[in-house]
């Protein structure tokens, strides 16, 4: 990309929020302008106070209009879930967003009546959105293009997630099923989730290989901690959920072709037993094809430090995308519409 300086905002200042805030501080070609936050605690405050940085003279504000005004190129936008009417706001006044929301990889998946009105927003800004994510994002779309560009047939390209969250200090793991009676589980409402989050990611991907998928099935189970297990959020009984896999699975003609595995556990000791692969944190990729491949990507952090590993993980991809986002056509941008990206790592 060009050698331009970009003014860039950071919206969130949550878990990936602080390290997607201390990237734009530190990276070479971004001038920070901006920082939104939902705390008043945190409003008024600096925002190298707010992730571990010296002061930048930029102070944090809760106010939309404020962002506006400092008029950056770019926001990267990391709320918990997006506010269609924020979304709009930036993109009439001319604001780019890279998120890593996954409710934006497919445009064609959303909701008619919202596309429409984010649509509309960045023809009258001339600005783009795009969800540039990890997972999904690059384990579900740029990994699998790349490795699948060896191939001349595709009979089916499966996706692992291993997550040790043991080191984890959340109360949203008890939301995650962990510590619960596994009878109790809410298999469906889970499937079905975990289906919407990845489901979009999938569909991008196979429009990519125009190999267009006829469903997508989603099924879930959970595994029972053999005895108690000790985390950094505390204890939990044995007998309690431990672990949960989720298997997204996109068919084409009745077959599966596509498959995103999500497995996160606290405990690899369970009743009864399942078969876990050596890498505590990581991907492995398997494509079923004329070039057989068999992919393991490990992460090297322990789960003590897989707190800070991921929010960089997930915060990197959206921040290197700004130039991207920025040169794209108004309107929501999939990872389709861009070239390759490219991190600076000057």
């Amino acid at each position: 990309m060009s050698e331009k300086r970009y003014r860039v905002a950071q919206w969130g200042t949550g878990h990936s929020g602080s390290a997607a805030l201390r990237a734009l501080i530190d990276h070479p070609g971004y001038d920070l302008v901006g920082v939104y936050v939902y705390s008043d605690k945190k409003a008024g405050r600096d925002a190298g106070e707010l992730c571990g940085r010296e002061p930048t003279g930029v102070v944090a504000t809760s106010n939309i209009e404020d962002i506006v005004a400092a008029k950056p190129d770019c926001v990267v936008y990391m709320p918990i879930t997006y506010d269609v009417d924020d979304v709009c706001r930036l993109l009439e006044s001319g604001v780019n967003i890279s998120t890593l929301l996954e409710h934006f990889h497919a445009p064609e998946r959303l909701d008619p009546g919202v596309r429409q009105r984010i649509e509309a927003a960045g023809r009258r800004g001339g600005a783009s959105l795009s969800s540039m994510g990890t997972s999904p994002g690059f384990v579900t779309e740029a990994l699998p293009v790349a490795l699948t560009s060896l191939q001349r047939r595709l009979d089916c390209l499966t996706i692992r997630e291993y997550a040790d969250i043991s080191g984890r200090n959340s109360p949203e793991m008890l939301s995650m099923l962990f510590g619960g009676d596994p009878a109790a589980a809410q298999l469906a409402g889970v499937a079905e989730s975990t289906q919407e989050h990845y489901g979009s990611s999938l569909h991008v991907l196979a429009k990519a290989l125009s190999i267009p998928l006829d469903e997508i099935t989603a099924t879930a189970r959970v595994g029972a901690a053999k005895t108690p297990v000790k985390t950094a959020a505390g204890t939990f009984d044995a007998g309690t959920v431990a672990a949960w896999e989720i298997e997204v699975t996109g068919l084409r003609a009745g077959k599966p072709v596509l498959r995103m595995i999500p497995t996160w556990y606290i405990s690899t000791d369970l009743d009864p037993a399942w078969d876990f692969p050596f890498l505590e944190n990581g991907w492995r990729v398997v494509v079923e094809g004329d070039v057989p491949l068999d992919v393991l990507i490990r992460f090297t952090f322990s789960s003590e430090e897989e707190k800070n590993n991921v929010g960089y993980g997930n915060a990197s991809r959206p921040v290197n995308a700004i130039p991207y986002v920025c040169a794209s056509p108004p309107g929501i941008v999939s990872s389709l519409d861009m070239p390759q990206l490219i991190a600076n790592l000057s």
